[in-house]
């Protein structure tokens, strides 16, 4: 019975390792985002870290793969059930910590595929520790499945390829695209709220300053509101969560005005998207203008999408010598967009038709 239970504990923690890796494998910059997140100062307040976020990703993700084919062979039981105990613990505490204090809204255990609750990838975490230690204390019950020299074959090839995947979505697209901005999806669709949709729950809290000290006051609390109370500010507490549409916070602002009506109804628009300006690929930039002409030959509008500030746009055109507009929005959603910084998409009266990263440009079909 012990034997029993301790060997479905190996597959279940073997197989959910190997799945929440090749996930996240398939989009390791998606996760760096989430990582940095992490590293943020309303968070741990790591800043020092951010420019490690993408190594750190790739060298967890590809981590959390090969420690578990190593688990489902039975290669080095000792070393991979330490280090997956390690990995998990870490893991717990950043989803409590998460739930906790409500700092993260979504750990990216699953990246894009699968979005869970703070609170639901605590309670996944924890169910996968329980699974853990028991593997830990019979370790002497996993056995290897075959001999020395195919187990260091294996592990070795789950490493390179999972390196190969790596590299490749890096330079290219993640091999299968999760995010509501994937081809064939319709941007104002994504933005619409069903008819009977659950609405959000609102409080609003004032604070006002009381012998010195800020203090949280509800609605119905103003009407007790102590002698020389002096108004401070006011902000919305959010009760309970309505419904969120996957796409709310994409916008094409430019000089103070959102054009996104307009240009999503456009029958060809092609747009360059590079959420940072000063990070973006030079000589990929230095090619958009070009890419621009041939757009315009064939009848399309071309704009650009970045979250840069009005002096880096007007610094860029120049440099490159653009004879389009430049559009802005957040970061996040233009990260969330694409990958590449910059990238090329093709829309069709909103809906997305092609997305390439810039070393693809050859590859783009007008």
């Amino acid at each position: 019975m012990k034997n029993t239970i301790v060997q479905f504990s190996r597959i279940v923690v073997g197989i959910l390792f190997i799945i929440s890796g090749l996930i996240k494998l398939n989009d390791p910059l998606g996760f760096s985002y989430k990582l940095t997140e992490y590293f943020s100062e309303p968070v741990f307040n790591m800043p020092f870290l951010v420019p490690f976020a993408l190594a750190l990703a790739l060298f967890l993700v590809i981590l959390e793969v090969v420690l578990g084919v190593m688990l489902l062979i039975g290669f080095r039981p000792k070393f991979t059930i330490w280090s997956l105990l390690l990995l998990i613990v870490m893991f717990t505490f950043l989803t409590f910590y998460s739930a906790y204090f409500n700092v993260v809204k979504d750990c990216g255990c699953f990246g894009d595929a699968l979005h869970l609750t703070p609170w639901q990838s605590f309670t996944k975490d924890v169910i996968l520790l329980s699974f853990i230690l028991i593997l830990f204390f019979n370790i002497r019950l996993i056995k290897p499945l075959f001999r020395k020299s195919i187990q260091n074959m294996v592990t070795l090839v789950s490493f390179v390829l999972c390196a190969f995947m790596g590299s490749w979505v890096l330079n290219h697209l993640p091999l299968k695209d999760f995010r509501p901005y994937k081809i064939g999806n319709n941007i104002q669709k994504g933005m619409e709220i069903p008819v009977g949709a659950p609405q959000s729950v609102v409080e609003m809290i004032f604070i006002y300053k009381v012998n010195g000290v800020d203090k949280e006051f509800t609605e119905k609390d103003l009407m007790s509101l102590p002698p020389g109370a002096t108004f401070v500010d006011r902000k919305d507490k959010v009760i309970t969560e309505g419904y969120v549409p996957p796409i709310h916070d994409f916008i094409m602002e430019k000089d103070g005005s959102d054009y996104k009506d307009e240009l999503l109804n456009e029958p060809k628009l092609l747009m360059f998207v590079a959420y940072d300006l000063s990070k973006a690929n030079p000589a990929a930039m230095a090619k958009l203008e070009k890419l621009n002409q041939q757009a315009k030959a064939k009848g399309y509008k071309v704009v650009g999408m970045t979250a840069s500030t009005k002096e880096e746009i007007a610094k860029i055109i120049t440099a490159n010598h653009y004879t389009f507009d430049f559009y802005f929005c957040d970061a996040i959603p233009l990260k969330t967009i694409e990958r590449a910084n910059p990238s090329i998409i093709v829309l069709e009266k909103g809906t997305i038709k092609q997305k390439l990263h810039h070393y693809d440009m050859d590859d783009l079909l007008l």
